[in-house]
This record gives structure tokens, C-alpha cells and sequence, in this order.
């Protein structure tokens, strides 16, 4: 999860195409802990600096949590003191614009002679209580020996690039549910050769979509982007209303597919084992093999990323929408309307955990065959 926030984070901000994974699960030893580390680069865009780069990573996912937004509230509310210079960075900026620095983790803050030391561990929903307590306790040990002693280190970066051209000359917008990874997604979709502007789901969001069709500057497609919560929270039927009234092709991911299930009439289960973070193999269904499926050129089964608790129940996915996929228990992972251009996938195609080949494949699908006809255009 935190190399796909990370990844977002660059995204944001690089070069399409441009952010890889140049080194997984690479093992570094320290005092007390051995970390596996990923090494996450990306080229900056010709209008970013170093500075942008530097901001674009300040909430450390490894520190927040994702979403971000929602586990730093989850944070405020729940933990009963400050944070205070638990985590951050320290560097250097250059004359030549240039910038390094190193995140700081575990720190000791000392205070009118005293030292205080401040130490973490993961919450998930399969987390041990105690495993996770014992962990804090061990990464402390280490900081409270600092004081008499030393520790700790960092990382580094480096190369890429980019094509294809299904998206060339389309507009894409990318409705933004305060999600950890809409900038990848975003990143994705431009490597098609679309043009893409992402918008912060509300009602600015549905305005400024209106505004672009009475100027005659309809998109091509509309992303529904993954999100925390429940499809109600974002106001996606809104979202979708908009759509069919324009007719705007629309396309979701997680959050997106939940939406259009319950728009369309069908009803969300909770799963009885959240699911975040975790690979899946899924297989698509004859529908999903069908002429003008976003599957198309797609393996029958193939691993996917999934981030997620709430599920659209497959007994009650309506007539109108087709299932093209599915996890081997069943869990609904693909939806493709039978008369609209509108698609959808449970699971995060933009995932280091889903083949990128497969996920950069699923986003040209999308926007190859999500559209309405000519007899239907206006």
C-alpha cells in the first residue's frame, strides 16, 4: 500500500510513465529492525522544481496512513497527544535548485532536559494488538540506546518513459473522492495520450462539468476515481445523473463501481474480510470476453490490487448491467453496462500489485469502446 501511495504522491507531479518501481523489497538492516524497501523514481514535469517534489511527499504515507486525508482525521480524533516531531525530513536544498533529503522516522525530541521518544507500528484489520505493541516497544529501544549511542539512514533515484495513443486528442476528467491514488490513476490515463484534469468530487465538480458542455468543451470520458466511505458520501449518483444527461462515456474504479451498482438499482454487501492492500486472481466471465468489453486483450484469469471492504452483491446486480468479472468466491470485480458506455472495476488497475501492462490495457479499453454512437451523439 505505501508504494502505491508513493507512486501516486509522484504522480502528481511527474512525468507520465515516467514513475517505476527500481527496487523491490530490498532488504535493509538496522540495529534492531530489518526493513524491506522499495525504491520509487519519477522525472518531474518541465513546471515542477525540487520544492514541489519535496511537498508533494510531506504527509509521508509511512506516517499518516492512507487515505490520507481520512486516516490524518482518523488521528486527530482518536490519538491523545500530539505527534509533535515524530516524522519529517532532513536535507539539504542547493544553489544549483537542486534538493536531497532523507525522511526521519522514530526521533528523539528533547526538551528541557528531557528526552521523548515516539515510536509506531501498522494498524490494519488483521493487525496484532500485542505483535503491534511489542514492535513500538522494539523501535524505541533503539532511539532510547541513541542517546548514548547512533543510528539510521536513507535512500536514493533515477530513469523512464512513456507513449501509446488511444487517448490521443480525447479529454478525460478525473473525479477525485479523496483518494491516496488518483494521481497514479491520473498518470495512467495520460500515458493513453488523453488529456486529463482531475477534479475534487462536489458540486464545483458537477459545475464545472456543465460549464465545459454549454462552451462545447464536452469530455470524451469521466473517471470515477476510488475512494474511503460509501458512494453516498461523494454524491456518485449525482455524478451519474450528470453523465447520462450529457451523455458522457464513464468509467470507475472501486469507489466508481460501487457507485453504479447502487445508481442502476443493485445493493453493496460488506465483506467478511476487508481487503486492502491484497492481490486477488480474478477471472473474466463471457461478458467480460464480449466484443467491445474493457477486457479485451485481457488473460481470463489474471492477479489484481484490491483496496477494499464494500462489494456490489452479485444477486442483486440489475438486469442492465453486465458482471465481466469475478474473484474465485464470487465477489463481483467487473461491471459493463449492456446499453450505456459505462464500465467499471472493483479493483485498483493502477496497483503495483495489477500488472501495469493489464491496467494501462483496461484504460485504453475504456476509452477505445466507451462511447455512445453517432446516431446516439448529440
Amino acid at each position: 500500500m505505501c508504494t502505491d501511495v508513493d507512486r501516486n504522491d509522484k504522480s502528481r507531479i511527474c512525468e507520465p510513465g515516467s514513475v517505476q518501481v527500481i527496487g523491490r523489497r530490498q532488504i535493509e538492516m538496522y540495529s534492531r529492525l530489518i526493513h524491506t524497501v522499495d525504491h520509487v523514481e519519477g522525472y518531474l514535469r518541465e513546471e515542477f522544481d525540487a520544492l514541489d517534489a519535496f511537498l508533494c511527499h510531506t504527509w509521508a504515507v509511512t506516517v499518516t496512513g492512507a487515505p490520507k486525508t481520512w486516516a490524518i482525521q482518523f488521528v486527530e480524533e482518536n490519538e491523545r497527544s500530539q505527534r509533535c516531531w515524530y516524522g519529517g525530513a532532513v536535507g539539504m536544498v542547493g544553489f544549483d535548485g537542486g534538493m536531497n533529503t532523507g525522511l526521519t522516522l522514530r526521533t528523539v525530541r528533547v526538551k528541557e532536559g528531557v528526552a521523548e521518544v515516539r515510536a509506531g507500528a501498522t494498524l490494519l484489520y488483521d493487525s496484532n494488538p500485542q505483535a503491534e505493541e511489542q514492535e513500538t516497544e522494539l523501535k524505541a529501544s533503539a532511539m532510547i540506546d541513541a542517546i548514548v549511542q547512533k543510528g539510521g539512514e536513507e535512500e536514493t533515484m533515477l530513469e523512464t518513459k512513456a507513449k501509446k495513443k488511444v487517448g490521443e486528442g480525447k479529454s478525460v476528467i478525473l473525479i477525485d473522492h479523496e483518494d491516496s491514488f488518483v494521481h497514479t490513476l491520473g498518470n495512467y490515463l495520460r500515458q493513453t495520450g488523453a488529456d486529463v484534469k482531475t477534479l475534487r468530487s462536489g458540486p464545483s465538480a458537477l459545475q464545472t462539468i456543465e460549464r465545459l458542455v454549454e462552451e462545447g468543451k464536452k469530455p470524451d470520458m469521466i473517471v470515477l476515481s476510488p475512494g474511503p466511505g460509501n458512494p453516498s458520501d461523494f454524491g456518485l449518483s449525482a455524478s451519474i445523473d450528470l453523465l447520462t444527461k450529457h451523455k458522457i462515456p464513464g468509467f470507475g474504479v472501486c469507489l466508481g463501481l460501487q457507485g453504479m451498482v447502487e445508481h442502476f438499482g443493485g445493493v453493496l454487501g460488506i465483506l467478511d474480510y476487508p481487503m486492502h492492500g491484497k492481490p486477488s486472481p480474478i477471472t473474466v466471465t463471457s461478458a467480460g470476453h464480449a466484443e467491445g468489453s474493457i477486457f479485451t486483450g485481457i488473460p481470463s484469469t489474471f492477479e489484481v490490487a484490491r483496496y477494499h471492504s464494500l462489494h456490489g452483491k452479485k444477486d442483486t446486480i440489475p438486469d442492465c448491467l453486465d458482471i465481466t468479472a469475478l474473484t474465485e468466491d464470487e465477489i463481483v470485480m467487473g461491471i459493463q453496462h449492456k446499453t450505456l458506455p459505462f464500465a467499471a472495476v472493483q479493483f485498483h488497475p493502477e496497483s503495483i500489485l495489477t500488472s501495469p501492462m493489464h491496467g494501462i490495457t483496461i484504460l485504453k479499453n475504456a476509452l477505445r469502446f466507451l462511447r455512445y454512437s453517432e446516431d446516439n451523439d448529440e
